[in-house]
């Protein structure tokens, strides 16, 4: 199976809210499979349709990455239902190669979504997976993670920024 293209900052398909899916058929299927090996070949924790290029609320999570369980979550249409505290620690993305920096994210996250069966799903997420399930839902409302910084942090990111949106990483 042929791994997905990883959109990289600069590309327009970031800054656009994905539509929500009505219906999972086998090209939904298909696309968080084909994810799910971006995502292993890229060696990332998450990645939500639009850093494919896919304009589709889901997301897929490996979560052998941080947690016991080797299974993925793929999410479907998730909404955030309630949050708790904070927590702010170093974050990345596969859309922001070699771009870190320090961000707050809830520390108690709960989403509502469905799975590749259609079937409605709750997550109860706290530290790692409250931050990689905020992380992905800002990718599926047009939010890149260098958003939530302050203007002086944006500025110090500025000269790496401009050269991914160059496609200079």
């Amino acid at each position: 199976m042929t791994a997905l293209s990883i959109r990289t900052y600069g590309d327009p398909v970031l800054r656009k809210r994905a539509k929500e899916i009505t219906k999972v058929d086998e090209k939904i299927r298909n696309l968080a499979s084909k994810m799910l090996r971006t995502l292993k070949d890229a060696g990332g924790i998450g990645l939500a349709a639009t850093q494919v290029g896919e304009e589709l609320r889901i997301f897929v999570v490996d979560r052998s990455q941080f947690q016991l369980e080797d299974s993925p979550l793929i999410v479907i249409n998730p909404v955030v239902v309630n949050s708790r505290g904070e927590q702010t620690e170093e974050e990345g993305c596969l859309s922001l190669p070699g771009t870190y920096a320090d961000v707050t994210r809830p520390l108690e996250l709960t989403v509502r979504g469905m799975d590749l069966d259609e079937k409605e799903m709750v997550i109860e997420a706290k530290g790692v997976l409250s931050r990689v399930l905020a992380h992905e839902i800002d990718h599926l409302d047009g939010v890149l993670f260098v958003d939530h910084l302050g203007s002086l942090k944006r500025r110090l990111l500025s000269k790496k920024l401009k050269q991914l949106s160059a496609g200079k990483q």
